[in-house]
């Protein structure tokens, strides 16, 4: 997998939407999506998030007359992996024993993850 960067909440919030439409989007479609949600951007706003993800490598732009279309260059997966990935490698010095302790630690674990997660490692 390509190398996926960091996305701040708001592209997320704006990636989220575009994987949810069917490809490929304009802005237009993305601010009307958006007003329908009850979140009014300004085009400017958005085209500046969207030249910002196409820069990051996450969209491709194609330009058709005076629009710009949009598609994805990676899915909802490859984005949690990755994030997983920056998260573990940053934080647990790549160790998933430690993340997993970390949440046991914490109590964030239930007797029932334990279990399921002790059905799914012995699947593999």
């Amino acid at each position: 997998m390509k190398k996926v960067h960091k996305l701040s909440e708001t592209e997320l919030e704006l990636m989220k939407v575009i994987w949810e439409s069917e490809p490929p989007v304009t802005s237009t479609e993305l601010l009307q999506i958006f007003a329908a949600r009850g979140k009014e951007w300004k085009g400017q706003t958005i085209s500046t998030f969207l030249s910002r993800l196409v820069d990051k490598g996450v969209l491709e732009s194609t330009r058709h007359g005076r629009t710009n279309k949009y598609v994805p260059l990676i899915t909802p997966d490859d984005y949690k992996l990755a994030e997983a990935e920056h998260v573990l490698d940053g934080l647990y010095q790549g160790s998933v024993k430690n993340l997993i302790a970390a949440l046991y630690d914490g109590d964030k674990l239930s007797d029932e993850d334990i279990e399921e997660l002790k059905q799914w490692f012995s699947r593999k």
